[in-house]
């Protein structure tokens, strides 16, 4: 990692430190354009508290996403990641809650896929997995490139901190060979 993207990170996280984060959950994006939304995304920054999910430091790389809406209020969703394993990807077929602005698939073990905010140049999702008793956050930093703004990279800490995924936020370097699996 550069020096200089060592400073902002660690700028970037004691300023995180030191602010005071919303008692209150991230709200979910109600107005989502979800056509504007879907696409090719480039997965910039990942927290989790699910073990093994992010590899090691040096097998890190940028992953990536497609997602798609389907008539019938069904969202296909691809993941590429880097894993210890190598580059891995998956896809799910979500459903559309009726009652709220979120997209599940409990078979497979997704109960909840929450875009939380958006400009279509960047998305923080919000994706929450489990089976049973166990249950696993994820908080997600989407990018149409493979750099994240300040601002973008400043919403995705102060939301980890809400969530208590501070310690397992990961910025994840520029090389992008897993996330170039998925491109059209």
């Amino acid at each position: 990692m550069r020096p200089g993207l060592v400073l902002v990170l660690l700028v970037a996280l004691t300023l995180d430190v030191g602010s005071q984060p919303q008692k209150n959950f991230p709200k979910e994006s109600n107005a989502l354009n979800w056509g504007k939304f879907s696409g090719f995304w480039y997965i910039l920054a990942v927290a989790t508290n699910a073990r093994g999910f992010v590899p090691a430091p040096d097998k890190r790389k940028l992953g990536a996403s497609v997602v798609k809406v389907h008539r019938g209020g069904h969202l296909r969703v691809v993941v590429a990641f880097s894993r210890s394993q190598g580059c891995q990807s998956q896809e799910l077929i979500l459903r559309k809650d009726k009652k709220k602005p979120v997209f599940r698939n409990t078979l497979k073990g997704v109960k909840g896929f929450h875009v939380l905010s958006t400009d279509y140049s960047y998305g923080l999702v919000y994706l929450r997995l489990g089976r049973a008793e166990r249950n696993y956050k994820n908080v997600m930093l989407f990018g149409r490139q493979n750099i994240s703004s300040f601002l973008s990279l400043r919403e995705f800490l102060d939301t980890c901190a809400i969530l208590k995924l501070t310690e397992e936020a990961t910025i994840l370097p520029k090389d992008a060979s897993c996330a170039h699996t998925l491109l059209p």
